[in-house]
C-alpha cells in the first residue's frame, strides 16, 4: 500500500500506478486494487460500499434461516420415519 501511495503522482492515473506496482510485485492490477481499497476501508479513508453494508446486515438473517432450515429438515425426516413405521406395522 505504501508503494501505491508513494507512486500516485508519478503516473497519469491511479490505474496506471496500480499496473506499474502490480508488475513489480508479481500480482494482477485488480488484486492490488482490491488490496488498496480494503486497506483504505480499514484505515477509515474510504467508506464501505452499500453492497458491503447490505451483506453485513443480511449475514445474521442468513445464519438464522440456515439454522431453521436444518431444524425443518430433521423434523421432516422424523415425520417420514414415523409414517414409514406405521405403514410397515399396519
Amino acid at each position: 500500500m505504501r508503494l501505491v501511495r508513494e507512486a500516485r503522482g508519478e503516473h497519469g492515473s491511479e490505474w496506471a500506478t496500480l499496473c506499474a506496482i502490480a508488475a513489480k510485485l508479481g500480482c494482477t492490477s485488480e488484486t492490488l486494487r482490491k488490496w488498496v481499497r480494503q486497506a483504505e476501508r480499514d484505515g477509515g479513508k474510504r467508506a464501505a460500499s452499500a453492497t458491503d453494508d447490505r451483506q453485513r446486515l443480511l449475514e445474521p438473517e442468513n445464519r438464522e434461516l440456515r439454522r431453521a432450515n436444518g431444524i425443518l429438515r430433521k423434523a421432516s425426516a422424523s415425520f417420514a420415519a414415523t409414517e414409514l413405521d406405521r405403514s410397515v406395522f399396519s
